[in-house]
């Protein structure tokens, strides 16, 4: 991921986009774990934003197709 001052600005910058929709798009009871790539470093924050809108979409629909009684029972 680089050095330590990129690591800090990617997780400072993960951390800021998880405050701002968690809260909004997040499920209580639920632990979220992002991952730092190298282009957190360079993708613009609304980019950010949206990528982590749509994995957190993604991720709970997939939830919800694995529990019992969902759409994949």
């Amino acid at each position: 991921m680089g050095n330590a001052v990129a690591r800090n600005r990617a997780k400072r910058r993960l951390r800021a986009a998880a405050a701002a929709l968690i809260p909004l798009y997040g499920l209580e009871g639920h632990d979220y774990v992002l991952v730092a790539r190298p282009a957190t470093l360079t993708r613009p924050y609304a980019g950010l934003l949206e990528d982590l809108q749509r994995a957190l979409r993604a991720a709970h629909a997939k939830l919800a197709a694995a529990k019992p009684g969902g759409p994949s029972a």
